[in-house]
Protein backbone atom coordinates (compact mmCIF):
# COMPACT_ATOMS: atom_id res chain seq x y z
CA UNK A 1 0.00 0.00 0.00
CA UNK A 2 1.31 3.53 -0.69
CA UNK A 3 0.30 7.23 0.96
CA UNK A 4 0.84 10.45 0.22
CA UNK A 5 3.87 11.12 2.82
CA UNK A 6 7.17 11.44 0.80
CA UNK A 7 10.55 10.39 1.51
CA UNK A 8 12.64 13.14 0.49
CA UNK A 9 16.26 12.13 0.87
CA UNK A 10 17.43 10.06 -1.63
CA UNK A 11 19.29 10.66 -5.39
CA UNK A 12 20.19 7.61 -7.59
CA UNK A 13 21.80 6.98 -10.66
CA UNK A 14 20.47 4.29 -12.65
CA UNK A 15 20.83 2.13 -15.37
CA UNK A 16 18.05 1.49 -18.04
CA UNK A 17 18.98 -1.81 -20.56
CA UNK A 18 16.83 -3.00 -23.32
CA UNK A 19 15.33 -6.16 -23.35
CA UNK A 20 17.59 -7.66 -25.46
CA UNK A 21 20.63 -7.61 -22.23
CA UNK A 22 18.07 -9.98 -20.19
CA UNK A 23 17.94 -14.03 -20.61
CA UNK A 24 14.83 -15.44 -20.36
CA UNK A 25 13.21 -16.63 -18.20
CA UNK A 26 13.70 -13.03 -17.00
CA UNK A 27 13.12 -11.32 -20.32
CA UNK A 28 9.30 -12.27 -20.43
CA UNK A 29 8.88 -11.22 -16.28
CA UNK A 30 10.29 -7.74 -17.51
CA UNK A 31 8.51 -7.56 -20.97
CA UNK A 32 5.09 -8.83 -19.01
CA UNK A 33 6.09 -6.61 -16.08
CA UNK A 34 6.23 -3.39 -18.77
CA UNK A 35 2.89 -3.70 -19.62
CA UNK A 36 1.26 -3.19 -16.18
CA UNK A 37 -0.70 0.21 -15.52
CA UNK A 38 0.09 0.58 -12.16
CA UNK A 39 3.90 0.07 -11.37
CA UNK A 40 5.49 1.60 -8.36
CA UNK A 41 7.36 4.33 -8.23
CA UNK A 42 11.27 5.30 -6.41
CA UNK A 43 9.11 6.82 -3.59
CA UNK A 44 7.27 3.86 -3.09
CA UNK A 45 10.25 1.52 -3.20
CA UNK A 46 11.88 3.65 -0.81
CA UNK A 47 9.26 3.28 1.86
CA UNK A 48 9.51 -0.08 1.52
CA UNK A 49 12.60 -0.15 2.55
CA UNK A 50 12.28 2.59 5.49
CA UNK A 51 9.50 0.00 6.57
CA UNK A 52 11.65 -2.60 6.84
CA UNK A 53 13.52 -0.97 9.74
CA UNK A 54 10.38 -0.92 11.97
CA UNK A 55 9.92 -4.16 13.50
CA UNK A 56 11.89 -5.43 16.43
CA UNK A 57 14.51 -6.39 15.39
CA UNK A 58 14.76 -4.70 12.55
CA UNK A 59 15.03 -6.17 9.04
CA UNK A 60 18.55 -5.15 7.64
CA UNK A 61 17.70 -6.50 3.84
CA UNK A 62 14.43 -8.21 2.55
CA UNK A 63 14.25 -11.56 2.85
CA UNK A 64 13.48 -12.07 -1.49
CA UNK A 65 15.00 -10.19 -3.97
CA UNK A 66 12.13 -7.58 -5.47
CA UNK A 67 10.43 -8.35 -8.84
CA UNK A 68 9.84 -4.73 -9.41
CA UNK A 69 11.34 -2.54 -11.54
CA UNK A 70 11.54 1.09 -13.63
CA UNK A 71 10.88 1.44 -17.29
CA UNK A 72 11.52 3.71 -19.46
CA UNK A 73 10.48 3.72 -23.48
CA UNK A 74 13.03 4.97 -25.86
CA UNK A 75 12.24 5.57 -29.60
CA UNK A 76 10.43 2.49 -29.42
CA UNK A 77 12.42 0.19 -27.48
CA UNK A 78 11.29 -0.92 -24.08
CA UNK A 79 14.82 -0.58 -21.43
CA UNK A 80 13.84 -1.42 -18.01
CA UNK A 81 16.03 -0.70 -14.31
CA UNK A 82 15.39 -3.25 -11.52
CA UNK A 83 15.10 -1.94 -8.44
CA UNK A 84 17.51 -5.16 -7.22
CA UNK A 85 16.40 -4.07 -3.35
CA UNK A 86 18.07 -6.83 -1.83
CA UNK A 87 21.26 -6.71 -3.27
CA UNK A 88 21.78 -2.83 -2.83
CA UNK A 89 20.72 -3.18 0.98
CA UNK A 90 23.49 -5.62 1.51
CA UNK A 91 26.21 -3.75 -0.15
CA UNK A 92 24.76 -0.39 1.74
CA UNK A 93 25.53 -1.68 5.00
CA UNK A 94 29.25 -1.91 3.98
CA UNK A 95 28.95 2.03 3.57
CA UNK A 96 26.60 2.97 7.05
CA UNK A 97 30.03 2.81 9.13
CA UNK A 98 30.75 5.98 7.19
CA UNK A 99 27.83 7.63 7.54
CA UNK A 100 26.79 7.15 11.28
CA UNK A 101 28.83 7.19 14.76
CA UNK A 102 28.74 3.31 15.81
CA UNK A 103 26.29 3.66 18.67
CA UNK A 104 23.57 5.47 16.47
CA UNK A 105 24.50 2.60 13.93
CA UNK A 106 24.36 -0.05 17.00
CA UNK A 107 20.73 1.20 17.70
CA UNK A 108 19.43 1.06 14.49
CA UNK A 109 20.82 -1.77 12.98
CA UNK A 110 22.10 -4.24 16.12
CA UNK A 111 25.30 -5.86 15.25
CA UNK A 112 23.86 -9.59 15.32
CA UNK A 113 21.56 -8.31 12.64
CA UNK A 114 24.42 -6.45 10.35
CA UNK A 115 26.86 -9.64 11.35
CA UNK A 116 23.78 -11.78 9.58
CA UNK A 117 22.88 -9.90 6.51
CA UNK A 118 27.20 -9.58 5.90
CA UNK A 119 27.20 -13.66 6.57
CA UNK A 120 24.23 -13.96 4.38
CA UNK A 121 25.55 -11.46 1.39
CA UNK A 122 28.93 -13.97 1.32
CA UNK A 123 27.13 -16.82 0.71
CA UNK A 124 24.78 -15.35 -2.10
CA UNK A 125 27.80 -13.88 -3.72
CA UNK A 126 29.65 -17.06 -3.70
CA UNK A 127 26.93 -18.28 -5.83
CA UNK A 128 26.19 -14.97 -8.06
CA UNK A 129 29.81 -13.80 -8.51
CA UNK A 130 28.71 -11.31 -11.17
CA UNK A 131 25.50 -9.88 -9.79
CA UNK A 132 25.47 -6.11 -9.60
CA UNK A 133 23.03 -3.68 -9.37
CA UNK A 134 21.23 -1.12 -11.53
CA UNK A 135 20.53 1.69 -9.55
CA UNK A 136 23.30 3.27 -7.09
CA UNK A 137 22.09 6.20 -4.71
CA UNK A 138 22.86 9.18 -2.63
CA UNK A 139 21.06 10.50 0.72
CA UNK A 140 20.94 14.62 0.75
CA UNK A 141 23.56 14.86 -2.56
CA UNK A 142 23.96 14.03 -5.88
CA UNK A 143 28.01 13.19 -6.25
CA UNK A 144 29.77 15.29 -8.07
CA UNK A 145 31.44 13.05 -10.18
CA UNK A 146 27.97 11.59 -11.64
CA UNK A 147 27.68 15.15 -13.36
CA UNK A 148 30.36 14.45 -15.61
CA UNK A 149 28.26 11.60 -17.47
CA UNK A 150 25.57 14.32 -18.91
CA UNK A 151 25.64 17.70 -20.74
CA UNK A 152 23.11 20.52 -19.56
CA UNK A 153 21.30 19.68 -22.83
CA UNK A 154 19.74 16.30 -21.67
CA UNK A 155 18.78 18.09 -18.34
CA UNK A 156 14.97 18.06 -17.84
CA UNK A 157 13.04 19.40 -15.05
CA UNK A 158 9.68 19.49 -14.54
CA UNK A 159 8.13 21.51 -11.92
CA UNK A 160 4.82 19.40 -11.72
CA UNK A 161 1.25 20.04 -11.15
CA UNK A 162 -1.70 19.30 -9.73
CA UNK A 163 -4.12 16.94 -11.84
CA UNK A 164 -8.38 16.11 -11.46
CA UNK A 165 -9.52 15.86 -7.76
CA UNK A 166 -9.19 11.76 -6.77
CA UNK A 167 -5.71 11.51 -8.90
CA UNK A 168 -2.51 11.68 -7.63
CA UNK A 169 -0.78 14.98 -8.69
CA UNK A 170 2.52 14.90 -11.25
CA UNK A 171 5.26 15.65 -8.63
CA UNK A 172 8.44 17.91 -9.70
CA UNK A 173 11.44 16.05 -11.25
CA UNK A 174 14.60 16.81 -12.17
CA UNK A 175 16.61 14.35 -14.21
CA UNK A 176 19.45 13.74 -16.99
CA UNK A 177 19.33 11.00 -19.69
CA UNK A 178 21.75 10.00 -21.57
CA UNK A 179 22.57 6.84 -23.98
CA UNK A 180 25.59 4.48 -22.72
CA UNK A 181 27.67 5.25 -25.14
CA UNK A 182 27.29 9.24 -24.62
CA UNK A 183 27.94 8.45 -20.94
CA UNK A 184 31.26 6.16 -21.38
CA UNK A 185 32.58 8.01 -23.73
CA UNK A 186 32.36 11.24 -20.87
CA UNK A 187 34.11 8.99 -18.24
CA UNK A 188 36.84 8.19 -20.63
CA UNK A 189 37.47 11.85 -21.85
CA UNK A 190 37.36 13.35 -17.99
CA UNK A 191 39.54 10.86 -16.87
CA UNK A 192 41.97 11.89 -19.26
CA UNK A 193 41.76 15.17 -18.54
CA UNK A 194 42.02 14.70 -14.95
CA UNK A 195 44.75 12.67 -15.04
CA UNK A 196 47.02 15.06 -17.55
CA UNK A 197 46.32 18.21 -15.55
CA UNK A 198 45.93 16.61 -11.73
CA UNK A 199 47.44 13.27 -11.60
CA UNK A 200 45.43 11.90 -8.81
CA UNK A 201 42.46 12.90 -6.55
CA UNK A 202 39.51 12.04 -4.75
CA UNK A 203 37.10 12.92 -8.25
CA UNK A 204 39.16 10.43 -10.14
CA UNK A 205 39.23 7.56 -8.59
CA UNK A 206 35.22 8.44 -8.15
CA UNK A 207 34.97 8.63 -12.03
CA UNK A 208 37.27 5.13 -12.25
CA UNK A 209 34.11 3.02 -10.06
CA UNK A 210 31.79 4.57 -11.95
CA UNK A 211 33.60 3.64 -15.17
CA UNK A 212 33.77 0.54 -14.10
CA UNK A 213 30.39 0.24 -13.54
CA UNK A 214 28.96 1.56 -16.66
CA UNK A 215 30.98 -1.42 -18.54
CA UNK A 216 28.53 -3.76 -17.00
CA UNK A 217 25.96 -2.90 -18.84
CA UNK A 218 24.57 -3.40 -22.55
CA UNK A 219 25.93 -0.79 -24.93
CA UNK A 220 22.64 0.43 -25.95
CA UNK A 221 21.11 0.66 -22.06
CA UNK A 222 21.19 4.11 -21.13
CA UNK A 223 21.82 6.17 -18.32
CA UNK A 224 19.65 8.27 -16.15
CA UNK A 225 20.67 10.64 -12.59
CA UNK A 226 17.80 11.46 -10.77
CA UNK A 227 17.35 14.02 -7.96
CA UNK A 228 14.77 11.87 -6.10
CA UNK A 229 13.22 13.37 -3.50
CA UNK A 230 15.64 16.67 -3.39
CA UNK A 231 12.76 18.08 -5.28
CA UNK A 232 10.23 18.47 -2.58
CA UNK A 233 13.31 20.04 0.29
CA UNK A 234 14.60 22.43 -2.49
CA UNK A 235 12.92 25.59 -3.40
CA UNK A 236 11.51 25.84 -7.02
CA UNK A 237 14.22 28.72 -7.66
CA UNK A 238 17.32 26.64 -6.47
CA UNK A 239 16.43 23.87 -8.82
CA UNK A 240 15.58 26.06 -11.66
CA UNK A 241 19.45 27.53 -11.48
CA UNK A 242 21.05 24.36 -11.12
CA UNK A 243 22.99 23.22 -13.92
CA UNK A 244 25.30 21.52 -12.50
CA UNK A 245 26.17 19.24 -15.26
CA UNK A 246 27.00 22.66 -16.91
CA UNK A 247 29.36 23.23 -14.46
CA UNK A 248 31.00 20.04 -14.75
CA UNK A 249 31.69 20.34 -18.19
CA UNK A 250 33.24 23.70 -17.80
CA UNK A 251 35.71 23.03 -15.61
CA UNK A 252 36.59 20.16 -17.44
CA UNK A 253 36.84 22.34 -20.67
CA UNK A 254 39.23 24.73 -18.79
CA UNK A 255 41.42 22.19 -17.82
CA UNK A 256 41.96 21.33 -21.48
CA UNK A 257 42.89 24.46 -22.00
CA UNK A 258 44.88 25.37 -19.31
CA UNK A 259 42.73 27.75 -17.59
CA UNK A 260 42.87 26.90 -13.72
CA UNK A 261 41.26 29.71 -12.68
CA UNK A 262 37.82 29.25 -14.63
CA UNK A 263 38.14 25.71 -14.03
CA UNK A 264 38.47 26.41 -10.00
CA UNK A 265 35.78 28.63 -10.38
CA UNK A 266 33.24 26.01 -11.89
CA UNK A 267 34.02 23.33 -10.04
CA UNK A 268 33.80 25.91 -6.65
CA UNK A 269 30.29 26.73 -8.11
CA UNK A 270 29.33 23.21 -8.41
CA UNK A 271 31.19 22.16 -4.59
CA UNK A 272 29.69 24.84 -2.96
CA UNK A 273 26.04 23.97 -4.33
CA UNK A 274 25.99 20.55 -3.43
CA UNK A 275 27.90 21.32 0.15
CA UNK A 276 24.91 23.62 1.19
CA UNK A 277 22.63 21.06 0.41
CA UNK A 278 24.47 18.59 2.53
CA UNK A 279 24.54 20.89 5.54
CA UNK A 280 20.38 20.42 5.23
CA UNK A 281 21.08 16.87 6.20
CA UNK A 282 21.95 18.11 9.84
CA UNK A 283 19.59 21.16 10.21
CA UNK A 284 16.55 18.80 9.54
Amino acid sequence: MTTSVLVPYATYLRVYEPLAAFPEPERTHWARYARRQDRPTYQDELRRSLADLLPTPPVAVPVHESGDAFVTVVDGVTCVCPWRTRLRGWQALGALAEEFPLPVLDAVLPPLVRHQATADYERWMERNPDARPWIRSAAWHVPVRWFALFSDAERRYDKGYETEPGERPVPPALRYRTPMVEARRRVARALKTLRDTMGEGALIDGLMDVGRWLEEFHPRAYVELDYGGLVHVLPEERLSEDHSAADMAEGLQALREGDTDRAGAAYGRLTRRWQAVRAMQSAS
